[in-house]
């Protein structure tokens, strides 16, 4: 990766790497080498600027691996079945669709006004 030129050392650039991006305000500039903890990276991406982080968001959602709807059904069986028992036994209280489908607007409205006052 470095060759020695007289004295002094060169590194070359890897190819596929570009430029470190521009600086985020308190964000130290990125060390491609130095090893990140999740945490780590998680707060820096956090200061990134909203459109970048969209993009960081949409790589993400779309590595993830997608299920098949056997494996989805599989997984959700045991679920249903608990909850369906839980409703006949009368252990579950149950609740309108209307009425479950506006505290879930009401809610995510109050979400979205508190994310947008920050």
């Amino acid at each position: 990766m470095s060759q020695m030129v007289g004295r002094t050392r060169r590194t070359r650039r890897r190819p596929g790497l570009t430029a470190p991006p521009a600086s985020v305000p308190g964000v130290p500039a990125p060390c491609y080498l130095c090893p990140m903890s999740t945490q780590e990276l998680l707060a820096y991406v956090l200061k990134l600027p909203r459109e970048e982080r969209v993009q960081v968001a949409e790589a993400l959602l779309l590595s993830l691996e997608i299920l098949d709807e056997d494996e989805v059904a599989a997984t959700w069986a045991p679920e249903l079945e608990r909850r369906s028992r839980q409703v006949a036994e009368g252990k579950a209280q149950t609740i309108a669709w209307g009425d479950a489908r506006t505290e879930l607007l009401t809610e995510l409205a109050e979400r979205r006004a508190r994310r947008a006052a920050l």
